[in-house]
């Protein structure tokens, strides 16, 4: 406050880099020391509520679903526990992000195959619906083409389906590994969304990835959510989904805030990096939330009773 009394800016407010854990840690005042106490015991909960989930889920399940259930319910974990590890080292915030975002891909596809397998598994879900159809005027993508026909459910438009996510899987890492490499050359800049930049074509390929994904989970979700309604699976989709949404709307608001300076200076951060930081706070809150109180949110693997 007395550089900017007398006119002077601290160097950090200049700079585009995150500053080291040491330098961070030295600056918190007492709220910030308990904001980071609060969220880091929020991690551990989470982690250890896991850990629990995953020895209920061995001890009651049939390995045949036990994978798929265990990956679904370590997003929330994984992905607080990354945003809690980019909290404590801001320079890592960019492996971590791209960590979570790996993970949540791979998720992603996870589901859509719990709902087929849940269903009986492929043959039994074709038998079911043989002459039903797919209805994919479902969001993010088409919710407003009301005009698009409805498509036949058969083993060729599932297997477009399984694709669907399945891309997000494989390439969402491939293009984190082009974001690593470009970055290790001095071409990538996380919060650099200008045209000429890689940052911003990638962050738009991996938006559309994202699109495609979700939209092939909205349209068998759609189709076999009454016959799932006993499994509770319509709670626990619709929890993610808001998660999923909020985050990145928060994400977009604080990194278009930070970027055009609204969000200010605060040294040893800097206006991008401070908003990095509140992104990183908020998705370690609300996944560890999801993860810590699975009983009141109706998404806990005892509620789930997928037996």
């Amino acid at each position: 406050m007395e550089g900017e009394a007398n006119g002077t800016v601290h160097p950090s407010c200049g700079s585009s880099q995150p500053p080291y854990s040491e330098e961070l840690l030295r600056s918190l005042d007492l709220p910030g020391r308990f904001l980071f106490a609060t969220l880091t015991l929020m991690t551990l909960i989470a982690i250890l509520v896991f850990i629990e989930e995953a020895v209920y889920i061995y001890r009651k399940i049939p390995s045949s679903k036990r994978s798929i259930i265990i990956w679904i319910n370590a997003a929330a974990p994984v992905i607080s526990t990354t945003s809690c590890i980019g909290m404590w080292v801001p320079r890592s915030t960019m492996f971590t992000d791209f960590t979570a975002g790996i993970f949540f891909a791979i998720v992603i596809h996870k589901f859509l195959m719990m709902m087929i397998k849940e269903c009986g598994g492929q043959k039994v879900l074709l038998r079911r619906f043989e002459n039903g159809h797919f209805t994919i005027t479902t969001g993010p993508c088409c919710c407003c083409c009301l005009c698009l026909p409805r498509v036949p459910i058969t083993r060729q438009t599932l297997f477009w389906l399984k694709v669907g996510t399945f891309q997000f899987a494989v390439f969402r890492p491939v293009l984190v590994f082009l974001s690593i490499v470009l970055w290790t050359n001095g071409n990538y800049v996380l919060y650099n969304v200008s045209p000429k930049g890689p940052a911003l074509w990638i962050s738009c390929f991996i938006g559309a990835l994202t699109l495609c994904a979700l939209w092939a989970v909205g349209i068998m979700f759609r189709k076999v959510r009454i016959l799932l309604k006993c499994k509770n699976i319509i709670p626990k989709f619709a929890l993610y989904q808001f998660i999923v949404i909020l985050n990145q709307l928060q994400t977009t608001i604080i990194n278009i805030f930070a970027t055009q300076k609204i969000i200010p200076c605060a040294p040893p951060l800097s206006s991008t990096a401070r908003g990095s930081w509140w992104s990183i706070g908020g998705n370690t809150t609300t996944w560890s939330l999801r993860s810590a109180c699975p009983k009141n949110l109706g998404t806990g693997s005892r509620l789930l009773r997928l037996s």
